[in-house]
């Protein structure tokens, strides 16, 4: 399955504007024959706080309609981080619709931010479980931007839940741009999975995004990887054989000992 890494910038509060430019880099992906892509996080607002309490819409109001149809005019499936207005509460929230315009999954991000210069807390309300899906032969685990600094998580997603792809979509501050690589290349070899994340670029409010998407295979081996500011689309194949291969050469799941891990 070839898949796809879409790296963009947003304009603050402009759904349309923002979801035009989704419906662009899903026709490119499209275009070079890609399955699925994965878009950066709050896609339809632009990522400040301010901004989001303001233009959050309702899940079944706001971009997903939206991106149904884009993944219908396309059939390929898309993963994209948007907001997720809910009562009094706001979520940040990622969705996953297939290739048919169906929607597969629906994850709110678990972990909120609070490292300087970002608070999510000020906004949004953390979600309460961890989600994946089957796309075509692959099982996706969901995971938005901070999620990426929790190992646990992405392990209940393989063990647990039978991921051996995961995808991120995040808006992750230059501050801290060495920190991405690192950390996705830890996630993937440790749970010999795929590991694709795409980020942001551009400045919201004060924050300046690192770009630097990456799509990362079960060794650890970059297959693709952007650049640190500007737009671009990154693409890779993924492969069932890859993973078994990787899996089979080094057995760790068969080496935990969870018994031991309980306390953590």
């Amino acid at each position: 399955m070839k898949i796809a890494a879409a790296q963009i910038s947003c304009v603050l509060g402009d759904f349309t504007a923002n979801l035009r430019k989704t419906r662009d880099f899903a026709f490119l992906a499209k275009k070079s024959g890609a399955e699925l892509i994965v878009f950066p996080e709050m896609v339809d607002t632009g990522y400040s706080m301010p901004v989001i309490q303001k233009h959050a819409k309702k899940w079944s109001d706001g971009a997903v309609p939206e991106l149904q149809e884009i993944a219908k005019e396309t059939s390929i499936a898309i993963v994209a981080g948007i907001s997720d207005r809910d009562g009094v509460s706001i979520f940040n929230s990622q969705v996953l619709v297939n290739g048919q315009g169906e929607v597969v999954a629906k994850y709110r991000k678990t972990h909120l931010v609070t490292a300087a210069p970002l608070d999510e807390r000020v906004c949004l309300s953390p979600g309460n479980k961890f989600v994946s899906c089957k796309i075509g032969k692959f099982n996706v685990g969901l995971s938005i931007c901070y999620d990426l600094r929790f190992p646990e998580m992405a392990r209940t997603l393989v063990v647990d839940r039978g991921a051996n792809v995961i995808v991120n979509s995040s808006a992750w501050p230059v501050v801290r741009v060495e920190h991405l690589r690192i950390l996705a290349l830890a996630r993937a070899i440790e749970n010999q999975s795929y590991f694709i994340i795409a980020n942001r670029v551009g400045t919201d409010d004060g924050v300046t995004f690192c770009g630097s998407s990456l799509i990362v295979d079960p060794s650890g081996a970059i297959l693709a990887a952007a650049s640190p500011d500007r737009e671009e689309l990154i693409e890779a194949e993924i492969s069932e054989q890859v993973i078994a291969d990787v899996r089979n050469q080094v057995t760790v799941f068969a080496h935990r000992r969870p018994e031991l891990y309980k306390i953590i």
